[in-house]
């Protein structure tokens, strides 16, 4: 039997890299899985990918009435028992260059997203669930221009220090899973030198896979983490611990 046999999940930015393969997991482990993404054929593309137990929702994390109508979708299935806020952006600009466009843009989908995906999934949420949060080893670590992306980050990982209390009674625990430079498709649009710069900063001497975080992120969403909640988990070579 899977560790999460018989349990529903929400997995935003489910169409490519850590949420693919989250979803994939989860799948696998006897999950049903809802993903959301942005555009309707990567989202279809996916959901093929996967090949059962899974729905797709197309909408943006950001829209507060595409997250009512993906919530709507889940209790039409009766129960929700995991939530993975995990779609997310990042992009890189310097002080001098950061315009109120780019801040809106991280913020609106980093924080806004993160935020409304969880409250707005509550009424679903069963007692005894489990949130998890996409974090970043930018919220621990200065990285030149990207200092916008690491504060939408570093107000992720407050979000659960205060959801840890608030939601205690209901027994639903919330955690934030932090990667450091993992091989997404994101990443790999980057300049080839500023992949090796982030790759130079990892003790373990490379970039880490999209598997290696869904395996973090499955352990936070069953009940081996079940006496763990309020931590950021991360999953980064040991990039923040030095």
């Amino acid at each position: 039997m899977g560790k999460l046999q018989g349990k529903v999940a929400v997995i935003t930015g489910g169409t490519a890299g850590i949420g693919l393969a989250a979803a994939k997991l989860f799948v696998t482990e006897g999950a049903y899985v809802f993903i959301t993404g942005r555009r309707q054929k990567e989202l279809d593309d996916a959901v093929k990918e996967i090949g059962h137990s899974v729905s797709g929702v197309q909408g943006d994390v950001a829209n507060l009435g595409d997250l009512d109508r993906l919530y709507k979708t889940v209790k039409a299935r009766g129960r929700l028992d995991i939530v993975f806020a995990n779609a997310g952006l990042g992009e890189f600009a310097p002080l001098e260059a950061v315009t109120e466009e780019h801040f809106d843009k991280i913020f609106n989908i980093n924080v806004k997203g993160a935020l409304f995906t969880v409250q707005k999934a509550l009424p679903v949420l069963n007692d005894g669930g489990s949130i998890i949060l996409t974090g970043s080893v930018a919220s621990a670590k200065g990285t030149p221009a990207f200092a916008v992306y690491g504060a939408s980050k570093a107000a992720v990982r407050n979000f659960v220090r205060g959801w840890t209390v608030e939601l205690k009674d209901r027994r639903i625990r919330s955690n934030v899973l932090s990667p450091g430079p993992i091989a997404t498709p994101l990443s790999a649009a980057q300049p080839r030198d500023t992949i090796e710069k982030m790759t130079s900063t990892v003790p373990m001497g490379r970039m880490g896979e999209p598997d290696e975080v869904a395996k973090a992120a499955l352990f936070l969403a069953s009940d081996d983490s079940s006496f763990i909640t309020g931590i950021e988990l991360f999953v980064d070579g040991g990039r923040a611990q030095i």
